[in-house]
């Protein structure tokens, strides 16, 4: 152990190693500590790949900011859609269209460990179920929150919905700019991407469709 991760590490190595010998939430504290001492280890090892001088002022504390930034960023896999709703769930008393648009997002892409960032739209025509509108940004923030691909996101997005309130018809769209294309590669900073996921547009009247029809554009 290097003399300068000493303070990162201490607290892990003195929690009893049997697991009998720890209660839950016990076990809970040494996983998460356990995972930020891998996470302070894995950035001193990329900034030692560069030839940098650890010991100097602006990077001494880097791998600890790098750890602690990486738990929020990735803070997605700690929620289940179900968690993350818990009572927003409301009988629906009407089965018009219901939009909301433009929820900014922030994701790790899978290929490269590099952001990709956008906006989300979500909409859907309720059968007997509503969800409260803030807890449309919180389904997104929890795919999004984790190393991913744009499409994975849209689609899970959609499903977490319909299997939330199994509305008549949903729609997810959501554009996004990548670093991994604008950084590197064919680096074209101004490119967008899209993509959509929708399900039950059968099941709409004509009227309807085109509502939808207009939020695709």
């Amino acid at each position: 152990m290097r003399k300068e991760l000493s303070h990162t590490r201490a607290h892990t190595l003195d929690l009893p190693k049997e697991p009998e010998q720890l209660s839950e939430v016990s076990r809970e504290t040494s996983r998460a500590l356990q995972k930020q001492s891998k996470a302070v280890d894995a950035a001193r090892k990329i900034l030692e790949l560069t030839g940098e001088d650890l010991g100097r002022e602006g990077l001494k504390d880097t791998p600890q900011r790098f750890a602690k930034a990486y738990q929020s960023l990735l803070g997605g896999y700690s929620l289940t859609p179900a968690e993350a709703v818990g009572k927003g769930v409301f009988a629906s008393e009407g089965n018009g269209l219901v939009s909301v648009e433009d929820v900014e997002f922030y994701s790790m892409c899978e290929h490269h460990l590099l952001p990709f960032w956008g906006k989300a739209t979500v909409a859907y025509f309720p059968d007997k179920k509503i969800l409260g509108l803030s807890k449309i940004p919180r389904i997104v923030d929890i795919y999004a929150r984790r190393v991913q691909v744009q499409e994975r996101i849209t689609q899970q997005v959609m499903e977490a919905v319909r299997d939330l309130i199994a509305p008549r018809a949903i729609l997810v769209r959501i554009e996004a700019q990548h670093l991994c294309m604008m950084m590197r590669g064919v680096e074209k900073q101004q490119s967008q991407t899209m993509t959509q996921a929708v399900h039950g547009f059968e099941n709409l009247a004509d009227f309807e469709r085109q509502q939808l029809i207009r939020l695709m554009k």
